[in-house]
Order: structure tokens, then C-alpha cells, then sequence
């Protein structure tokens, strides 16, 4: 896209530190529209057949168009008809609280009416040990293997005692008894839309989408949260403001061209989506700040997962950080800390992962972690420590995840700062990167590296993330970037729940592990072990097994094991005087250092 050379300079002179947007009640709606050179601006309302009813001409205050309208507006549409260097265009406002399902227009919303009962209580979930689990509202409920009656729909996770084809309990129900804390639903907000996406191609960033309602967006939604929250499960969404799905259809680029986005000549493209967004500008950082601060407090939501982080300005996110500690002093802030291409905007502002240090209150996805366990997620042959490549490069970021003692040319010191993980949206699955790394392995040695990497997740310092269905070894057919593919690929089968019953208990043993026992965990001592490691921290013991042979440990006692090559758990599974770990595998285990101890330790169980 070519644009015309910009001095957002002068448009910044006109800072409008007041509320934008239409704020609506049963008495009447006051608009804001910020716009400062702009040569008139008309208010256009339209009833629910877009039959336009009322139109007025907006007063100009410095920078900012107003117009107050008396009566009740709730669920009527909007628009803005902007005149500017004699062009007309009509444009939706930038901050619709919902829009229409094609977002010409916007849908004024008086947030008081639309919530569900006892919604003005609804409270946080505390973000403690978080466990994520990543999943998108239409995969979460699309196969009919799982009975569902609003598929596809946010109402889908209000659904209770939803069951498999096989009488197992899915949905929100099986995501709390796996023990995560914490789901994140992928971009929930309104997006260009075909039948088949995820939603990284944003329209607008305050309006659900109205593909995942059946009528009311904003009800809708908030009855998602308080669903989760009753099961104690937070809620993270997924925001991607560093970039828009068309800049010349989007409200910022109609109704003021060029100030939004980064570039001169042309759009700058560090999204790899084009069009990418100037956070760093007055009105456009406002409109981040005032964004996140409406979607927690409105939402009641429990953090936010940043796209592509890495665009974004520092001092945006420190004043994010700043304003929502103040509506939720636990809110979970983490994101990718790094771009889809080149960015104009100097390096040293943008919260790339080197800028840790200055956004202490953040976390970023460990990508070193990531391709240490399993290999490079851009080759799709590539081995990590866990699939044939046991070796120190490999292993040593899994050794510093481990531990919390990171190298000193790492982008943090701070273990809280780092989100570990081997599966998300993007790229393959794990199941499916284990199957092609591992070329022609038979299945019993792809569980037994799936379950190795688990072990190395949930045994991690940190945020611990996972993708909806990595426990059932989720398979996407091998394809590495399903955005558009259709449910016969995405959905999650929740017939694997019962299909892979001895993954998924495995990783509920680990989770439970980690819950009860992490806390315990102190400095760390590593020891080569045959062709593996032994780490100590404690009275805990874990040794690591990536060879064909078992190990035996070199040490003498007795001890309970947690976690063997099958079984995992938070109460020991036998106790043993030998370390012993098989092949391909991990051994988890408890010295017991004399018989008082034991008794104690089986008192507490």
C-alpha cells in the first residue's frame, strides 16, 4: 500500500486525554470522535434494517468531534460520515463496544444492560503458578464427537456435563479436572471473517465477534468468564494490535489515513500482515491503553497474550502494565517477543525479548526452550533433545528452564519472565512434529517422547502454556499453519480424551505434581548420567533418559517415585532403592531420609 508522506507530528499537538467512543444510557448517548483535521463530521444512526433514522453534524472541540443525542440508543447502529481535503467516506467508530457482522457500522452498547445476573460481582482468578491452556471458541466445540448445542458459539463454554461419544466428560469441565489454571482464547474480537480463521486479521479491538454469538456479543461473552471463572479458571485473551486486517477498510485508516500506521512512502510491514500499527503515536497508544483498561474491567478478563509483542512500544506496555494493576493486581501480561518482519521502528523501544529488563511485569514466550525439546519449529525434520538431538546445545536451555539460572547472555535473569512451551497454535503439533522428526518411528516411541517433553513443561520455572489437546497428541495431519483450514482439521476431537486416556492422565499427574511439589523446588545440581542428566534440587531427584538404554542412577537409598515412563502423580507410585529410568523417558522421585520422614511423608499423602 503507498501513502503520502506524514507529519503525525502536528496531528499529536491535538492529544484528546478524555473518553472516546459512544457512551451510552437510558437517557442518552454522548459520541467522540477525534479527528483534528477533519472539515466536518456527521453523526449517522441507523435502526437494526440499516434504515439510516437520524443524522447531525458533529461540534468541533480542538481536536475532538462531539455530538449528545437524548433518549435510548442501546442496540441501535452507528457511523461517522467524515469530510476531509473534500473526500466523504463513512466510517464505523474505532472504539464500537460491538459492531455488525460485516463492521461497516457500529452497534451502541450501554454495557450496564448487557451482562449476565450477578455479573456486577464477578471477581479475578488469581494468576499463581499459571498454567495456560491456548484454544480457539469455534475448534473448542466444533466436533460433533462432543454434544454441544452452541457450537462454535462462546455459550458452548457455559455447556455443563458435556460429553464424548464415549461418555467422558469434555469442555470446560475436562480442562479444569486436567489442572489448568488458566485458558486463553484466541482472538475473540471482532476480525474479517471467513468461515474458517482464527482471527489474526483484526477489524476491531473492543467488539466481540459476532461469529461466536447467537445474538447478544458482549452478554455472551461475559457469561464465557463468569462460566469459567466459577470453575476457578481464569481467562487470557489473545490481542493483536500490532496491526489491522485492512488499513484502507479499517476506522482508523477512513476516518484518519496514515496517523495509525508506521511507514512513509509506503506502510511498514513488521506484521508480515501489512499495515502496521504506531503504538508509539499519541492518539494510538491512547487508543491501546484505553482499549485494554475497557476489556479488563468490562470483561472481568484475567490477563493478555500480546501478538507479536515484539512491535509494540515499551512505554505503551509499562503504562498497560501500570493502569491494569489497578483494575486486577494479578492480570497475566506475556506475549511473543519478537516480529513477523523488519520494523522501522528502532528496536531498543519495541518489547522484543532483549527489552525484558524494562517490562519486569511481562513475560515472553521461551522459543530457546521450545527448540531445545523438540527442534527448530521452522524445519520440520529438525530434532531437539527429546526426538534424537540429546546434546549440550539442546539441553542447556532446557537445563536453565529447569532451574531458573539462565546464561548471561540470555534476554532475562527471572524465571517468572518466561512462558515454556512446545505446542501452540502456530506451527505443528507436537504429536505431528514428533511424528516427522522422528521418520517412521513406531507410535510407542512418539508417546514416549511427547511424554518426556511434558515432563520437562511442567517441571519448568515459569509460566507453563500448553495448546488444547497436546495431551491427547493432537494431530493436525501434518499441516504447520491451519488459520484457515477447515474443522476437520482444527477442531478438537474430543474423542482423543478417551482414545489417549494414558497421555492425558499423564499430563495430570505432572500438573498435579507441579501444583503440590514446585514450590519445594530450590537451587539445582546437574550430573551427566550416562547419556542423560540428573538434576537435584531437594529431596527431589529427576533423571533424564534420552537414550535407547535405561540408566541407573549412582546413588544409594530409598525412595518414592512420582513419575516413572508410564505413570505420573502428586502422591508416590512406589517407592524403589534404585533409580531406574527406561528409555526414552524420565524418572521423578523423593529421597525418604529415614523412617520418621517416611511416616511423615505417608501422613501427609
Amino acid at each position: 500500500m503507498t501513502t503520502n508522506c506524514f507529519d503525525f507530528r502536528a496531528a499529536d499537538k491535538y492529544y484528546f486525554g478524555g473518553e472516546l467512543g459512544a457512551d451510552c444510557s437510558p437517557e442518552r448517548t454522548v459520541f467522540r470522535v477525534w479527528q483534528p483535521f477533519a472539515d466536518n463530521i456527521v453523526l449517522r444512526l441507523y435502526n437494526a434494517q440499516n434504515e439510516l433514522f437520524f443524522s447531525a453534524p458533529m461540534e468541533r472541540k480542538n481536536g475532538v468531534f462531539e455530538y449528545e443525542k437524548n433518549g435510548d440508543l442501546d442496540g441501535a447502529f452507528y457511523a461517522f460520515s467524515v469530510t476531509r481535503n473534500g473526500e466523504t467516506v463513512e466510517s464505523a467508530d474505532p472504539y464500537s463496544a460491538a459492531v455488525t457482522a460485516d463492521g461497516e457500522r457500529g452497534i451502541i452498547v450501554d454495557m450496564r444492560r448487557h451482562a449476565p445476573e450477578g455479573w456486577e460481582n464477578e471477581r479475578g482468578i488469581s494468576s499463581e503458578n499459571p498454567i495456560i491452556c491456548e484454544l480457539s471458541v469455534r475448534d473448542f466445540s466444533m466436533d460433533e464427537s462432543a454434544g454441544f448445542a452452541s457450537r462454535g458459539k462462546f455459550l458452548a463454554f457455559c455447556e455443563e456435563n458435556v460429553k464424548n461419544s464415549h461418555g467422558d466428560t469434555v469442555g470446560l469441565d475436562y480442562i479444569k479436572n486436567l489442572g489448568a489454571t488458566h485458558i486463553q482464547l484466541m482472538p475473540i474480537f471482532d476480525f474479517d471473517g471467513c468461515e474458517y480463521n482464527w482471527g489474526y486479521n483484526p477489524r476491531f479491538f473492543n467488539a466481540p465477534c459476532a461469529y461466536y454469538s447467537q445474538s447478544d456479543s458482549v452478554s455472551e461473552l461475559r457469561r464465557l468468564v463468569a462460566a469459567a471463572h466459577k470453575k476457578g479458571l481464569g481467562v487470557v485473551t489473545d490481542v493483536v494490535y500490532n496491526h489491522v486486517f485492512s488499513a484502507e477498510r479499517s476506522p482508523f485508516g477512513r476516518i484518519f489515513p496514515r496517523y495509525y500506521f508506521r511507514g512513509k512512502a509506503e506502510y511498514s510491514n513488521g506484521s508480515g500482515c501489512g499495515n502496521e500499527f504506531a503504538s508509539e503515536r499519541k492518539m494510538a497508544r491512547k487508543f491501546i491503553l484505553d482499549s485494554l483498561e475497557f476489556l479488563a474491567r468490562e470483561y472481568r478478563l484475567d490477563g493478555f497474550r500480546f501478538d507479536l509483542m515484539g512491535l509494540l512500544d515499551i512505554a505503551t506496555l509499562r503504562e498497560a502494565e501500570r493502569r491494569l494493576r489497578k483494575i486486577n493486581p494479578d492480570i497475566l501480561l506475556y506475549g511473543e517477543g519478537w516480529t513477523g518482519g523488519a520494523s522501522p521502528y528502532p528496536e531498543r523501544f519495541r518489547a522484543v525479548q532483549r527489552g525484558a529488563e524494562r517490562l519486569p511485569g511481562y513475560a515472553f514466550f521461551n522459543d530457546s526452550f521450545r527448540d531445545g525439546v523438540k527442534g527448530s519449529v521452522f524445519n520440520s525434520t529438525d530434532c531437539g533433545y527429546v526426538n534424537g538431538a540429546a546434546d549440550e546445545r539442546h539441553f542447556a536451555p532446557i537445563r536453565a528452564a529447569l532451574s531458573g539460572e539462565f546464561p548471561n547472555n540470555f534476554w532475562t535473569d527471572n524465571s517468572a519472565q518466561t512462558v515454556n512451551y512446545v505446542e501452540c497454535h502456530d506451527n505443528l503439533t507436537l504429536y505431528d512434529k514428533l511424528n516427522i522428526s522422528l521418520n517412521g518411528a513406531d507410535r510407542e516411541r512418539i508417546i514416549k517422547a511427547d511424554k518426556m517433553a511434558a515432563a520437562l513443561i511442567f517441571l519448568s520455572r515459569g509460566i507453563v502454556f500448553i495448546q488444547a489437546g497436546q495431551e491427547f497428541l493432537r494431530t493436525k495431519n501434518g499441516i504447520d499453519n491451519s488459520y484457515n483450514s477447515p474443522d476437520s482439521v482444527n477442531s478438537l476431537k474430543w474423542d482423543m480424551v478417551t482414545e489417549n486416556r494414558d497421555t492425558v492422565e499423564y499430563y495430570r499427574g505432572l500438573i498435579a505434581f507441579r501444583k503440590r511439589f514446585l514450590g519445594e523446588f530450590g537451587e539445582c545440581v546437574f550430573e551427566n548420567a550416562d547419556g542423560g542428566f540428573l538434576m537435584g534440587t531437594g529431596n527431589f531427584l529427576l533423571l533424564i533418559n534420552p537414550t535407547a538404554e535405561m540408566i541407573a542412577a549412582k546413588i544409594d537409598g530409598e525412595f518414592e517415585i512420582f513419575a516413572d515412563e508410564s505413570r505420573a502423580d502428586d502422591k508416590p507410585l512406589y517407592t524403589s532403592k534404585r533409580l531406574y529410568c527406561a528409555e526414552y523417558s524420565i524418572l521423578l522421585a523423593r529421597r525418604i531420609i529415614d523412617e520418621t520422614d517416611r511416616q511423615t511423608a505417608r501422613i501427609d499423602e
